[in-house]
């Protein structure tokens, strides 16, 4: 059993009441108002089509929050999606919230989904993001259903991206994750993604929670974890992924949430990836990506501004 003692009573308590699940989503916020309730209602909407005589709940884990984001979350009825998606659906779907923190970090709720899937022995969960503004409700049937039906235990999605989106996923995560580990996996490090019960609770259990990295990228640990383990991977195809405008100084935090977390990986790694030879795909529903090449409008003085932070700052 997981470490408990950075789950508040309260949540302890909704926890116990929602009982044993088949299906988790997990819901990470910060001050996302503008945006949550609709992705509510596709969650509400995806678990109704895909699981409608499953145990499902919503675990909305708060980072402090000032905009009312989680009484959104919470307050999303779902009386409208049940008569519009699936009027015959028998199970009930909860939605519950905690606040973690008075600041965001992945990290923390991360753990604190983990550690909720464990307490009510989730079958199958998914992690969706908040800021995911064009989430659809046939993702969650996307990410969850390899792993309900068919015994996977990690679900990366694909997307389709401009070809100079995600330049730092395709120019280095992807390259030498696939050169290092030998799985050619397109999104080690995804805000939405789906896993197994069994690989949450060994990530719970076996990640060094407290080992002064600061929390910096726990998706791709997560991702790492899941192929040093010999867990089941595979992908799903999603669709179009929307760019968020990001300020020329995130590039710094980003580079470190990202290159940080995995050059740290690979010393505790060192006897997986130094008998690979080759790599392998693993298996794929739709495309394993999608590339658009059409015209794309350049923000110069935002490149080079990224440019001269990253030279002052790394």
């Amino acid at each position: 059993m997981a470490e408990e003692s950075y789950l508040t009573d309260d949540f302890l308590r909704q926890l116990i009441n929602v009982g044993e699940v088949d299906i988790l989503v997990g819901l990470p916020t910060h001050n996302n108002a503008k945006t949550i309730g609709s992705i509510v209602h596709a969650i509400q909407s995806g678990i109704l089509r895909g699981f409608a005589r499953e145990r499902a709940v919503i675990i909305n884990a708060d980072g402090g929050s000032r905009d009312g984001t989680p009484e959104l979350v919470t307050g999303v009825s779902i009386d409208d999606v049940r008569r519009a998606s699936n009027p015959f659906a028998l199970r009930t779907l909860h939605s519950i919230s905690t606040k973690y923190a008075s600041s965001p970090a992945s990290e923390v709720a991360f753990r604190t989904i983990l550690a909720a899937a464990e307490l009510l022995r989730a079958k199958a969960c998914v992690v969706m993001s908040p800021e995911s503004a064009n989430i659809e409700p046939e993702w969650l049937s996307k990410l969850l259903r390899p792993i309900y039906r068919d015994g996977f235990d990690l679900v990366a999605p694909t997307y389709r991206r401009h070809k100079f989106e995600g330049l730092l996923m395709t120019n280095l995560l992807y390259p030498m994750i696939r050169a290092l580990y030998g799985v050619r996996i397109r999104e080690p490090y995804t805000a939405e993604f789906g896993f197994s019960g069994r690989l949450g609770s060994h990530f719970l259990n076996q990640n060094g929670w407290n080992d002064g990295s600061g929390g910096a990228g726990v998706e791709l640990r997560f991702t790492l974890a899941a192929l040093t383990g010999g867990y089941r991977i595979c992908q799903s195809f999603l669709g179009e992924k929307d760019h968020v405008e990001r300020r020329a100084a995130d590039l710094v935090p980003t580079l470190r949430q990202t290159v940080g977390p995995l050059f740290s990986a690979l010393e505790s790694d060192f006897p997986v990836w130094s008998i690979v030879a080759g790599s392998h795909p693993v298996p794929t529903t739709g495309s394993d990506q999608e590339v658009l090449l059409g015209p794309m409008r350049v923000n110069r003085k935002r490149l080079r501004d990224m440019f001269s932070t990253g030279v002052a700052e790394l």
